[in-house]
């Protein structure tokens, strides 16, 4: 899928844990997970609103769309097999 998602990415930049940032936005550290490793289908807004308050950042820092080709998309084609 050419939507990569930054979660990890915006975690370290505020040194935060999984447990807590889950805590703090109120899902499982088990959704954390599949949605810092892509495998997310879906986000809901309240969500992304939640994750954006927490982290205090913009959707496009968690959220960005690559070509199909893109080495990115293609490494996460491969790990969705």
């Amino acid at each position: 899928m050419p939507i990569i998602i930054n979660l990890d990415v915006q975690l370290a930049k505020k040194k935060m844990s999984v447990g807590d940032f889950a805590a703090a936005i109120d899902i499982t550290p088990a959704n954390v997970s599949v949605l810092k490793n892509g495998r997310a289908k879906a986000v809901r807004f309240t969500t992304l609103d939640a994750i954006c308050r927490v982290l205090e950042c913009q959707p496009g820092d968690i959220l960005e769309w690559v070509p199909e080709d893109h080495p990115a998309a293609l490494a996460a084609t491969e790990a969705e097999t």
